[in-house]
């Protein structure tokens, strides 16, 4: 009976027939909130794994190119993020006040900022993506081999920082299910497109790595026509009209004041991340290459575990609009104690069959190898990190996108590069040191969100 029980709520779930999510079981909320979001987060993890596998068998040079462009395109996920969080704030707590209407007029404002923005990177991506590959390290055949996917990545970045943003509003309203069925549809079509554009078919010639960027940013931009439908559609909580498409700079203004707080931690750990990987390429193309499908795999569980965190998230956005604190909070320590037991499952099969999975991506021994290690040192860490992430989320669910800042700036930057640094050149342990080093630090990061979490202050933040 509970079976068929938890069968019609995944079922209403991914349909997403509720709406109300500040009155009820909190359980019940947290499952049908963050069902969709978790199978919307498996599709982008299942991409990024299935992206690396076809760019593997290009070659290793191919493998690094990806790697480095994307340490540098995660400075434009950090700030796609922070505009969906503040987004998810201010849509969560005008939804939880009863003021659809509000909500839609914040979206849109959202939308706009967030063009604007991308168009800067666009323009370094098409002028400067030698310069960009330089910069972060690589060797001059890599620049070579890989610079027109540097060029296509940022030159279409547009395309991920809407998708990321029009999710989070759908995200923020209580829509999983759309911003579910939208990431699907997208990543299912990058999928589909990626070893046509890679390999060649028919009359579509071979673009090799390159072509793995192509049918990103077609199969994105599929995705933000979509959204974009769905925004002027009627079956949406959130609907905008000719009457929201106005600017609002005293919207815009309050966005931007609480999107600088999630742009800024995602920038403190983005960047450390830019610099553990450019640590990591002085020990060669095989660690870089290793490093990046490890870091492809781990993200295919963590990005999971991000659809719970963004399920608390809005939780805490709706209830504290509702005038429910308690609950948001009761909704946080539910949702933080599965993601734990989810994340530590994860890390037993990771601990036991790594080289399994590295080989699934490369079968160079010294790749191998190293990806293996940094799957089973950095897995250690995201166990308590399963705490972290939620938390985290929570405190930019409530508005309070500061705090997490400061907590991001003390444990990435001033305590997990350094540290990295000191493990790998100083004690001479090498890779080792920098996986390592993320894993205690990952570690870190958890402790200190549960000590400052616990004191309430988020609770009394203003939207």
């Amino acid at each position: 009976m509970r079976i068929k029980s938890l069968l019609k709520n995944f079922i209403k779930a991914v349909k997403g027939e509720e709406k109300d999510f500040v009155s009820g079981s909190i359980n019940k909320a947290i499952f049908m909130l963050s069902i969709p979001m978790i199978l919307e987060m498996v599709m982008e993890s299942l991409f990024a794994v299935v992206d690396i596998y076809f760019v593997g068998k290009v070659s290793v040079n191919a493998v690094a190119t990806v790697a480095l462009t994307e340490s540098v395109i995660m400075i434009v996920y950090a700030i796609a993020i922070g505009l969906s969080m503040a987004a998810t704030a201010v849509v969560a707590r005008r939804i939880g006040e009863k003021q659809p209407e509000k909500a839609a007029t914040a979206g849109i404002q959202a939308v706009f900022l967030t063009i604007a923005i991308s168009l800067i990177f666009s323009l370094v991506g098409i002028f400067f993506a030698k310069d960009v590959l330089r910069l972060m390290g690589g060797e001059p055949d890599l620049v070579e081999e890989g610079y027109k996917y540097t060029m296509i990545m940022l030159g279409g970045n547009v395309t991920v920082m809407l998708l990321f943003l029009i999710n989070a509003i759908f995200r923020g309203a209580g829509d999983a299910s759309i911003a579910m069925r939208v990431l699907w549809i997208a990543n299912g079509l990058n999928i589909l497109l990626d070893p046509i554009f890679i390999f060649g078919l028919g009359p579509i010639p071979a673009f090799g790595v390159e072509g793995a960027a192509i049918a990103t940013n077609i199969g994105r931009g599929v995705g933000v026509i979509i959204q974009l439908v769905a925004l002027f559609g009627t079956t949406s909580v959130i609907r905008v009209t000719v009457q929201n498409l106005k600017i609002k700079w005293d919207i815009i203004k309050n966005i931007v004041k609480i999107s600088l707080g999630g742009i800024g931690q995602y920038m403190i750990g983005t960047l450390s991340w830019l610099f553990l990987v450019r640590i990591s390429a002085v020990f060669g193309s095989e660690v870089l290459a290793g490093y990046a499908i490890a870091f492809r795999i781990i993200m295919f569980t963590i990005l999971p575990s991000w659809g719970l965190s963004n399920a608390a998230a809005t939780l805490v956005g709706q209830n504290l609009g509702a005038g429910f604190p308690d609950r948001a909070e009761q909704s946080v320590w539910k949702s933080a104690f599965y993601n734990m037991i989810f994340l530590f499952v994860i890390s037993l099969v990771f601990g036991i069959w790594a080289e399994w999975f590295v080989r699934l991506f490369a079968n160079e021994p010294e790749v191998v190898k190293y990806g293996a290690l940094a799957l089973r040192v950095i897995c250690c860490g995201y166990i308590f990190f399963a705490y972290g992430m939620v938390i985290g989320q929570s405190f930019n669910g409530a508005g309070d996108t500061k705090t997490p800042t400061v907590i991001n700036f003390f444990c990435f930057w001033m305590f997990e590069v350094p540290l990295a640094w000191v493990l790998s050149r100083t004690f001479d342990l090498g890779p080792l040191g920098i996986f390592l080093a993320i894993a205690i630090a990952s570690s870190l990061f958890a402790v200190v969100s549960i000590v400052i979490f616990r004191k309430g202050k988020w609770k009394t933040v203003t939207v």
